[in-house]
Parts: structure tokens; C-alpha cells; sequence
């Protein structure tokens, strides 16, 4: 078990205690396989059957809309693919934005590969995309718009109800990634009229392993697994009971606390980036000051861009678990986020965000631990790196 205060909720969440309860009995003795006829897979089945209704409740969706799969990585790629292959690949458009996750923008550079026509949707400084500019670049073969809901690093909400109504007015399907969202802020897959929206458990406190694509009903999308048929011939393989089981039971905690929860978290948030403000003079908040996740501050220090490494492991030195940019990137954490590049910074900036993310199990006393630890790490390296300069300034 982690000791230490955990602000990199965007990354993972830790397992919600009652999903891990609800996981048991189909981690032992509840071993069936949902495709099996006799009582014990008929069980598990009617487990598989009970979460899909969570997850849809969650969306506002119907459970034969939902598909289980392994992530919401998979999610994203079944989403592209499989429309971009339900229409033929030699004709199809396929937009995006420029902030996306890896799982979209690999795939769209997939799609080019083999003869698909992508574009790049800009977004403006504060990270959020224009349903006028999406407008500008709808073609006649566009079949999907994809735009996330509410991005990983900058934390910032997408318009996706303007984006859908201009996708849908130009014929087009529209797609969100909404990892980041669900669970956090209420998702209505009828009123927003989504045509498709991935998901992934351990983003709400339920297990990794297993994600989510919602698809409504009559949406062209083709298998990108094939076999014997499981979650309606749409991602063959014998389920992930006990994980899709402690999926449900997370969507179903999030879906009855959210409004209390993210009131919470907002209040946290607010107070963290106000009293950032005060403290810390060089500190600037990247993305919309508000159109933003609920417990979701992404930082950067003027003049220490260059030093967040030694800021993030001073902080870690602390016990505070929290991420320069996205985890998924950590392997290519000397490059500048593709997402703030976007965003209008230039590459020194762009290389050193700071992400607090705040989830459920977060504290007020851990906020006031960070708060007054925070400025005296910034101080340090700001003392270092002046140092530095004034030696290096010295004449030899």
C-alpha cells in the first residue's frame, strides 16, 4: 500500500474499496465463463450483464450500447478503425483534434498510412478546440469527428455538445474519448447525441484491464478482434468477469457521487491555484481557468521550465506522488508535450508542466501539507538555478 499523498489521480485512481469487495467472489469461486450454459457460467454472464447496465447507466446509454474491452486505448481504436473500415478506408476523412491522447492520434497516423485522410484540429491557448473552426474543415468524406472530452495534461473541457451538432450536421459520426471524464462529470449519451465515447475503469477508482465503448445503436463500425462473437460480435474473447464486474460497481459510486464529489474537488482545486497565485509569483495555470476538470491544475514556473524533474523528485522526496505531464509520455519525458506545443508554448515551456490532479480519497490536510511544502521547493531551485547563472556569468 502507497504511504504517500497521491495527487496523479489523471493517471490512475487508486481501487474504490467497495468495487474491490464486488471483484472477490469472481476472483475465487465464481470462475464461470459467461458464455457457458451451465449455472456456472450462466452466473457469470448475469455479473457481465449487471455491469454493462452500471457502465450505461453512468452514460445515460442503453446496456446493448455498451462493449467491454480491455482499455480505453482499445476503446479508441475500435472507435477509428472500425468506422474508418465500415465505410472503406480509401473513403474516409477522419477529423481530430491536435491536443488528443496517443491512442487517438497513433491510430489517425495509421489511418493516413493506409490511405485514410486525417486532419489536425487546432486548438487556441487556453487548449479548447472551435466548433466554427471544426465547421472550416468538414468535408464531404468526413465520416468521424473525434475530440476528447476533457484533456489528460491541461485538464481542459471540450465543447463536445457544439462539436457533435457540427459533425452531425455535415453527416458526420462523432466520437469522444472521454477517459478523462467519465465518472468525474455527468456524461448523457442521448442529450449530447454521441455516436460513439470510450471509457477505462481505473480512471474512476474501479480496476485496470478493462474499458469501455459506448456505441449507439445503428452506428457502421466493423470488429477489430474476431473469434467467437462475445460483446455482440463487436470484441471476441471470453470476458473479464471480475474486472468488468469492479467496473460496474465503480460507475455505479461515481454516477451517485459525483455532484457532491466534484463539488469537493472543485473546491480543492480552486484553492490550490488561488493560493499558488499568492505564494509563488512566477507560477502560471496552463488551460482555461475554469472550463476545466474538477480536481485538475496543471502549472508551470517561469524561468524553472528547465528544472521540473528536479521539482517533480524534490516533491516525491516529500511523499507527494504527481506527474510532469502524462504518464503515458513518462518515457519521453524530455520532450516537449505534444499538448502544449499545440496550445501556443514554445518548447522550453512545453517541457515543463507540473499536473496536480486530486481525486476521491484526497484530503484537505493533505492540500495544506502541499501547499506549504510547494513554495519552498519552487524557492530552492529558483536559489540553485540563479546560482548557477551567476556562476556561469562569472568571467573565466
Amino acid at each position: 500500500m502507497h504511504d504517500g499523498i497521491y495527487f496523479d489521480n489523471s493517471a490512475t485512481t487508486p481501487m474504490e474499496p467497495r468495487a474491490a469487495e464486488a471483484m472477490r467472489p469472481f476472483l475465487a469461486g465464481a470462475f464461470g465463463n459467461p458464455s457457458s450454459l451451465h449455472s456456472a457460467g450462466r452466473e457469470a454472464k448475469a455479473a457481465v450483464d449487471r455491469a454493462r447496465g452500471q457502465i450505461a447507466e453512468l452514460l445515460n446509454a442503453k446496456p446493448e450500447e455498451i462493449v467491454f474491452t480491455g482499455s480505453g486505448t482499445e476503446s479508441d481504436n475500435l472507435a477509428l478503425l472500425g468506422v474508418a473500415e465500415s465505410f472503406g478506408w480509401g473513403d474516409c476523412h477522419i477529423i481530430t483534434s491536435a491536443i488528443e491522447h496517443p491512442a487517438i492520434l497513433e491510430t489517425c497516423r495509421y489511418l493516413q498510412r493506409h490511405g485514410v485522410e486525417a486532419t489536425f484540429l487546432p486548438v487556441g491557448r487556453d487548449g479548447v478546440a472551435s466548433p466554427d473552426a471544426l465547421a472550416q474543415v468538414m468535408k464531404p468524406a468526413t465520416r468521424l469527428v473525434s475530440v476528447m472530452a476533457a484533456n489528460n495534461v491541461a485538464g481542459t473541457l471540450q465543447p463536445i455538445l457544439e462539436l457533435a451538432r457540427v459533425a452531425h450536421a455535415h453527416g458526420a459520426l462523432f466520437h469522444t474519448d472521454a477517459v478523462q471524464m467519465a465518472g468525474r462529470i455527468p456524461l448523457d449519451a442521448e442529450r449530447h447525441s454521441f455516436d460513439l465515447l470510450s471509457l477505462s475503469a481505473h480512471k474512476f477508482h474501479g480496476p485496470k484491464g478493462v474499458g469501455a465503448l459506448y456505441i449507439r445503436q445503428g452506428a457502421p463500425i466493423m470488429p477489430l478482434i474476431h473469434g467467437g462473437g462475445q460483446e455482440f460480435g463487436l470484441r471476441s474473447a471470453t470476458e473479464n468477469v471480475a474486472g468488468i464486474v469492479g467496473a460496474g460497481c465503480a460507475a455505479q459510486i461515481a454516477r451517485e457521487e459525483m455532484a457532491e464529489e466534484a463539488a469537493r474537488l472543485v473546491r480543492l482545486r480552486d484553492h490550490i491555484i488561488d493560493t499558488i497565485s499568492e505564494t509563488i509569483p512566477n507560477a502560471y495555470l496552463i488551460g482555461h481557468r475554469y472550463q476545466r476538470l474538477p480536481g485538475h491544475i496543471c502549472l508551470g514556473f517561469s524561468g524553472l521550465e528547465g528544472e521540473a524533474i528536479k521539482l517533480l523528485l524534490a516533491l516525491d522526496a516529500e511523499g507527494f506522488c504527481i506527474s510532469s505531464g502524462s504518464a503515458c509520455s513518462a518515457s519521453h519525458a524530455g520532450q516537449p508535450s505534444h499538448v502544449l506545443t499545440a496550445m501556443g508554448y514554445d518548447p522550453i515551456r512545453a517541457r515543463g508542466s507540473l499536473r496536480i490532479t486530486l481525486g476521491r480519497f484526497n484530503t484537505e490536510a493533505e492540500v495544506r501539507r502541499f501547499l506549504a511544502i510547494l513554495p519552498q521547493a519552487v524557492g530552492s531551485l529558483r536559489s540553485t538555478a540563479f546560482a548557477h547563472v551567476r556562476t556561469v556569468g562569472v568571467p573565466g
